[in-house]
């Protein structure tokens, strides 16, 4: 795909169903009593995957376009699968399905692609064991092979504010012998702690403003079909926003994002560079808050992203780097380690290749320094297969002189299959 410099964004879109919360309804309906309705379910390839993994251990699993109806059997109706579950590129997939099937009386083997055998799994492989599951694994990564057990409760103290580490060990608390404590340096998203309690989970959350955060889980004797509606993805939004905000002479309306303060760091920083949003329409569903959002082109100012705000925009800090390069001043990303580990090293690629647009941009251990307000041209970007990386240099290349070209561009089929087009019904 290439893209060029534009005129201006202007309309509505609407982005698909949250990816997080789609994972999480297929996997909670299955192990549901009872039919689960999910409105607004997300089409990616992610979560696609998961639908197909549960659909491989016996459930009815039913995909009318945005439309899924799940056959739930019980926390102990999965059948072993015939084959191995194949991941796909989905970390949510592996790790937390992980939580639910080390309590199941089979054997069963994971894996995914390339990026999934890359990626850190001890961070969930070992709390799960001190549960008593048995889980090997190759160097850390997968394949996982997952010997059913019977598991206790744990208080576990997670090294870092992960949602897919918490929601594993909440998932294998439903089938503990006791009660559950997972206690992180700061809440991550807690759509799993939202949707537990919606299917009827006993489930207790203690965080401290801007500190650490204590959920606690009691064993379930059973969770009952729901009907989950998804909102729209703020992560897929993140790139409509910083357009809006970047491109000059836009105004773009993006319908139905979700809002949840676990996720909405990104409006926050918006807000502190000085850009122009507005929250319109907000309301609640399935527990879920959600918004209509307005965004104009603005004037930015750089800011510092640290702390506990990181948890909340992690996926988004690509996009966040690629607008602080308009920024006046300096934009400092800390805290943010957790980047190297998702389907690229996005600090190592995002640095790289905002430098060959011109940029200034210096990376560090846990994050980056951008320095804003160098003109930038265009460049051919390698989105190592990223989804997210994608769609950034895809907005990027909007406000660059000159042609910005991404070879693997089909990769968006991952969270945002229809991407391209929505983005390109907003020109002028």
């Amino acid at each position: 795909m290439r893209f060029n410099k534009c005129n201006g964004l202007c309309g509505e879109v609407t982005v698909p169903g949250d990816k997080s919360i789609s994972h999480r309804s297929v996997m909670f309906g299955s192990i549901a009593e009872g039919v689960t309705e999910v409105r607004n379910y997300l089409r990616g390839a992610d979560c696609l995957s998961t639908i197909s993994c549960f659909r491989k251990m016996g459930i009815e699993i039913e995909n009318r376009g945005s439309v899924v109806t799940v056959r739930g059997r019980g926390l102990r109706g999965l059948s072993r699968p015939d084959e191995v579950l194949d991941c796909g590129n989905s970390g949510t997939t592996i790790r937390l399905i992980s939580g639910i099937l080390a309590a199941q009386d089979f054997d069963v083997t994971l894996t995914g692609d390339a990026s999934i055998q890359r990626r850190p799994m001890k961070r969930i492989t070992e709390p799960l064991s001190r549960m008593g599951a048995s889980i090997e694994s190759t160097n850390g990564c997968a394949p996982l092979r997952i010997s059913g057990r019977r598991l206790h409760g744990i208080s576990y103290t997670s090294a870092v504010a992960s949602a897919q580490v918490k929601s594993a060990i909440l998932l294998a608390g439903l089938y503990a012998d006791g009660e559950t404590r997972v206690t992180e340096p700061f809440l991550s998203r807690n759509h799993s702690e939202i949707m537990l309690s919606h299917f009827g989970a006993d489930v207790r959350t203690e965080a401290e403003a801007a500190g650490p955060a204590s959920i606690t889980i009691r064993p379930a004797e059973n969770l009952h079909g729901s009907l989950v509606e998804v909102p729209g993805d703020i992560s897929s939004a993140a790139f409509f926003l910083c357009a809006g905000l970047m491109v000059p002479h836009s105004e773009i309306l993006i319908r139905n994002v979700g809002i949840n303060p676990t996720r909405a760091g990104i409006l926050t920083v918006i807000r502190d560079m000085g850009g122009d949003i507005t929250l319109l329409n907000e309301r609640a569903g399935s527990g879920e808050p959600t918004a209509d959002i307005l965004v104009r082109s603005s004037s930015l100012r750089g800011t510092v992203i640290e702390g506990g705000l990181i948890p909340t925009l992690i996926d988004e800090l690509p996009m966040i780097a690629a607008m602080a390069c308009l920024a006046d001043g300096t934009t400092v990303i800390r805290d943010a380690a957790e980047l190297k580990v998702k389907e690229s090293n996005r600090i190592a690629v995002m640095a790289q290749s905002l430098t060959a647009m011109g940029a200034d941009v210096t990376e560090t251990e846990d994050g980056m320094i951008i320095r804003g307000g160098k003109p930038l041209h265009g460049a051919v970007i390698d989105s190592h297969s990223d989804h997210r990386i994608a769609m950034t240099f895809a907005v990027t290349g909007l406000i660059a002189e000159g042609e910005t070209e991404i070879p693997d561009a089909e990769c968006v089929n991952i969270s945002y299959p229809r991407f391209y087009e929505d983005l390109a019904g907003l020109m002028k």
